[in-house]
């Protein structure tokens, strides 16, 4: 073969091949993409306590303790437009404090929580809320998604409850991997030698 046949062959060769890289199939949209965010949501209105009602997660660790959840309260607080997160809850009889912060992402209602490794980020999505009584927020890490139900109160109405198992259903999961916590038994403070503090890097 002639050297300007070949160059001419290998030169068609070479572009198509970028035709196929260029006709490849984008990657599947992450599942917390296809979460609707909560329209102009109010951080000074969803500020405050919040008790946690129910998760939806195939999280083995919450599977195989889901008969030793305790009772979990949070503080929200705003500092610009993060989220200063304190978590209550028991451990051992002990009263902890876990503090975390949510670092604002790409749009209003979506938060970066960022923990102590490379690969520990979480992706956190406020889905709805009414402020008032309750909140249904997504989290995501890796490729796996949780929902969580939050209420003002330490339980919540039928309707929010329905609703909040419909958003599960909507993001694959379903009732054999929700879980609802104790509606007692809460803590409010904890003391200095029982706080982690996840917002230190």
């Amino acid at each position: 073969m002639a050297p300007r046949a070949t160059l001419l062959f290998l030169a068609l060769l070479l572009s198509a091949s970028q035709g196929q890289k260029r006709r490849r199939p984008p990657p599947p949209q992450s599942p917390i993409e296809k979460v609707a965010i909560q329209e102009n949501l109010s951080l000074p209105q969803f500020a405050g306590k919040w008790f946690l009602i129910g998760v939806a997660s195939r999280c083995s660790h919450l599977e195989e303790h889901s008969h030793h959840l305790e009772a979990t309260a949070v503080v929200v607080a705003v500092e610009g437009q993060s989220l200063s997160i304190s978590t209550f809850r028991k451990l051992d009889g002990m009263c902890w404090e876990i503090k975390q912060r949510y670092l604002p992402a790409k749009a209003h209602g979506r938060f970066l929580l960022k923990g102590r490794g490379y690969s520990s980020k979480v992706d956190v999505v406020v889905g709805e809320t009414d402020y008032s009584s309750y909140a249904i927020l997504y989290y995501q890490k890796g490729r796996s998604i949780s929902v969580k139900l939050y209420g003002r109160a330490s339980r919540v109405s039928d309707a929010v409850a329905d609703r909040f198992e419909q958003n599960v259903r909507a993001v694959g999961l379903n009732e054999d991997v929700t879980y609802y916590f104790p509606t007692y038994g809460f803590c409010d403070s904890a003391d200095e030698f029982h706080i982690l503090d996840e917002t230190k890097s």
